[in-house]
Formats: structure tokens, C-alpha cells, sequence
């Protein structure tokens, strides 16, 4: 559970977006506001039943519960495109230590193709015995972890070899207060704080109730240590200019440790983030599908959707977000007159504006959930109820305040504001309306009169 937490919710390619030293401010905001209220709340609501599609249905009815879950479902097929075009980034990177040019940003259509193996990719590691899948992600969030601990090493290196930090950190000249120049650096925050729900997408499966607890609580701490170590390396060893660069990761690693060891152990480092985002896009991918699968049970997708393979997974889920997926990386990064070089930003961005109304569900469900089933409520109460009151406000307001920010400052230059505001504009309709339509036309495929015996039946045959 806390490997699956930390490969949804560490995205540390966001702490080389944010810069200076304000950046601390912003994580710290981050912490406050978005982060452990969430696992507070998140915490009592898989206490009592498992995932954000239930808690929405149970707190408002069936459509609403359906449109909560598509919100928080959305962002895992934008995430999954995106977590692949971070592995281009990396094989960009990879390939300016040994001076070769890979995957060029004037070549969107070699990266499209990549993009869309990496997905196919994903998507077979994703049918395969959940036991065995996870076992690889583990080994590779170890992986993980000693590139964050490496990039923090570098950090220190740098200065303990007598050379000067790239960022001021003094109070005099340092730009530590938030102000309108930086304000967008919390949309950015709010995002790499996001998905601390998602593996109770696999509340059934949990074992041990005590599990969902723990992994909040380690996991919140892994990744709040984790974030504010990379920023601290990013910041101190490399140059300004280049601190917005996910690249910056590697970057600071062959800085910090100059000559051949530094070439050397970016290297390494470069091949496992590639590794790491490789499976992460699997990671999203078999996690969202128990969206589409408990959906598909509760009869508001057609029925087909939960269907399993031998391996006990829903592999029609899985194939139908792949495909999706694919379909618009082909749209994106293949077909002409498209700013492929700006969607790794733009998909990051529109996934938090979905992402961040899903947690508004979240914070309002356990206010709902808290008055219509008091008894179990109170069972499993966490904390006292003003404790979750005052999270839900803080949160709905962080969460709010994250999609303003999303809007009012663009996180590419490369794109005029209103080129940025069509864009997330577009995707956010456009999938709302996806959402409305798709909700209905299940309702037209619900057998009527099967029982559940019936449909477990079909689904596992």
C-alpha cells in the first residue's frame, strides 16, 4: 500500500518545477492544507467503505456518486500519458549526457509511437497475477528511492567541495514570500500532493483494515521527506535557468558529483526513473481499472467492463483505459498542427483540475457520510468531529484555490493565456460531457432483473 502511494502520489519531477525559495513555502502550504487533511479524511472514509466511487454514491445518490468517480478516474488516463512522456524527458536526458539526440522535440511523432508502447506496456503488466505485478513495483520504488536519496547527496557534495549554492537562501535577497510571480507554484504543489485515495480504488482487496492507516501515515511522511530533499538538491546544484527542467533531477546528480563518477552515476540514475515511470504508468493503470470494474458491478457501466481474466484482474478495464489512452496520444502527438511539446504540461495540469474536484467530493462526502450513517461512523471514528470539519474546509478551499491557480497562470510559456485557457477549458467540458453520455448509455445496457449472484457469475466466467 505504501508503494503504491508513493508511485501515485511522488512525482518528483515536480519539485524541479518549483524554484526558489519560496518553493519551501509553497510544500509547506502543500502539507498543511492539502496533504494531511486529505489522509485524515481519506483514512475515515476507507475505514467505512472502500473507494471515492462509493463514498460519493452513498453520500449523494447513484449519478452523482458516478460523476465523482469519473473525476477522480479522469486524471489516470491524462497521468498515464503523461508518466510516459516523462520517460521520453528521461531518454532526452539520457542522451545529452552522451551528446546524442534521442527523441527530439521536433520529432512528436517518434515520441507519440513511444508513448503508445510504453502504454501497451503498461497495459500488459497490468493483467498479469496482481502479486507479481506488485512485486516489481516495489523493487522499483527501492529503485526510486535511492535516486531521491542521491539527488539529495548531491546537493550536499556540491557545497562540501567549497562551491557556492545556485538559489540564495538568504532572508536579505531570497525570494521566500509567495506573490503573484510565483503563485503558480501551488497549483503545482496541490498536483504532486494529489492521489492519496487511489489505492483504496482497491479497498476490497485490503486484508487488514489497519493497512489503510498505515500506509497514510508512512506514506504521507515518505513522500513530504522526499519532495523536500529534491528541492534542496535541484535548488542547490544546479543553475536557475535549468531548475524547471525535469531533467534538472539528473542534472544535479552529475553536478554534485563531478568528473566521470558524476557521468556515471547520473546515468544510473537516468535508466531508473526510466524504469520507475515505466511501471508507474502500469501502477495507475491496474488501479484506476477497479474504478471501471466496481462501476461495471454496481451497473453503471455495461457489465462487460468487469470482466476478469484468470489472473483475477479486470483486464476489460484495463484495456479500454490503454486504448483510450492510446487514442489520445495518437491525437495529441501524432496528427499535425498540435503543440505536442506543451502537453506534458497541459495533461499535468487538466489532471489536477479533475483530480482537485474529486478531493472537493471527498471532503464533502465525509460531512454527508458522517450524518446519514452515524453508527458506523462512529465505529470507526478516527477523530473528533470538529477535526473533520476544519479538514474539509481547509481542503475544499486548497483544492479550489489549486484549479483558480490552474487557470490564471499558465505552467508553460510556450503558450498564450488564452491558448492555455482553451486547453484546459476544452478538456474539462469535453470530458464532462464524455462523463454524462457514457453514465447514460449504461443505464440503457443494465439488464434489469439479473441478481448479483448472476453478474458475478458472468463477470468471472
Amino acid at each position: 500500500m505504501v508503494a503504491i502511494f508513493v508511485a501515485i502520489v511522488l512525482w518528483i519531477p515536480n519539485s524541479a518545477v518549483v524554484a526558489g525559495p519560496a518553493a519551501f513555502v509553497y510544500w509547506g502550504l502543500g502539507f498543511i492544507t492539502c496533504l494531511i487533511p486529505g489522509a485524515i479524511v481519506t483514512g475515515q472514509l476507507g475505514l467505512m467503505f472502500p473507494s471515492i466511487y462509493v463514498w460519493t454514491t452513498k453520500a449523494f445518490g447513484k449519478f452523482v456518486g458516478f460523476l465523482g468517480g469519473f473525476c477522480a478516474w479522469w486524471p489516470g488516463i491524462l497521468v498515464i500519458i503523461s508518466g510516459s512522456y516523462a520517460v521520453v524527458i528521461f531518454i532526452q536526458s539520457l542522451g545529452r549526457l552522451y551528446n546524442l539526440q534521442l527523441l527530439p522535440d521536433s520529432d512528436s511523432g517518434s515520441q507519440g509511437l513511444v508513448i503508445i508502447l510504453l502504454i501497451t506496456i503498461s497495459f500488459l503488466l497490468s493483467i498479469l497475477r496482481f502479486r507479481l505485478t506488485q512485486n516489481l513495483v516495489n523493487m522499483i520504488f527501492l529503485t526510486y528511492g535511492s535516486v531521491i536519496v542521491l539527488i539529495g547527496v548531491a546537493g550536499l557534495a556540491w557545497l562540501m567541495t567549497g562551491h557556492h549554492s545556485y538559489t540564495d537562501f538568504s532572508f536579505q535577497k531570497g525570494q521566500w514570500g509567495p506573490n503573484i510571480s510565483n503563485f503558480t507554484f501551488y497549483g503545482t504543489v496541490i498536483l504532486a500532493l494529489l492521489g492519496i485515495e487511489v489505492p483504496l480504488n482497491m479497498g476490497v482487496e485490503i486484508k487488514d483494515a489497519r493497512s489503510i492507516t498505515r500506509y497514510l501515515l508512512w506514506g504521507s511522511v515518505v513522500v513530504m521527506v522526499a519532495y523536500l530533499i529534491v528541492t534542496f538538491g535541484v535548488m542547490i546544484a544546479v543553475p536557475a535557468k535549468h531548475q524547471t527542467n525535469p531533467s534538472a533531477l539528473v542534472e544535479a546528480i552529475q553536478q554534485g558529483f563531478a568528473g566521470p563518477l558524476g557521468k556515471i552515476l547520473a546515468t544510473v540514475a537516468n535508466v531508473f526513473l526510466i524504469g520507475f515511470f515505466v511501471f508507474v504508468c502500469a501502477v495507475y493503470n491496474y488501479s484506476y481499472a477497479r474504478l471501471l470494474f466496481v462501476s461495471g458491478l454496481d451497473r453503471r457501466l455495461p457489465i462487460a467492463i468487469s470482466k476478469i481474466n484468470a489472473n483475477k484482474v479486470p483486464w476489460i478495464a484495463v484495456l479500454a483505459q490503454s486504448a483510450l489512452a492510446a487514442l489520445l496520444t495518437a491525437f495529441i502527438f501524432i496528427l499535425p498542427n498540435v503543440v505536442a511539446n506543451s502537453m506534458y504540461q497541459i495533461l499535468l495540469a487538466a489532471a489536477t483540475i479533475f483530480w482537485s474536484m474529486s478531493m472537493v467530493f471527498l471532503f464533502i462526502d465525509v460531512i454527508t457520510i458522517r450524518r446519514k450513517f452515524r453508527a458506523v461512523f462512529a465505529r470507526t471514528r478516527l477523530a473528533p468531529d470538529w477535526i473533520f470539519t476544519f479538514c474539509s474546509i481547509v481542503g475544499i478551499v486548497a483544492n479550489g484555490a489549486g484549479i483558480v491557480v490552474i487557470f490564471t497562470n499558465p505552467w508553460t510559456s510556450s503558450l498564450h493565456k488564452k491558448e492555455w485557457d482553451f486547453w484546459m477549458v476544452g478538456i474539462t467540458i469535453v470530458a464532462l460531457i464524455v462523463a454524462v453520455v457514457v453514465f447514460f448509455i449504461g443505464q440503457q445496457a443494465i439488464r434489469k432483473g439479473m441478481s448479483d449472484e448472476e453478474l458475478i457469475a458472468e463477470v468471472t466466467r
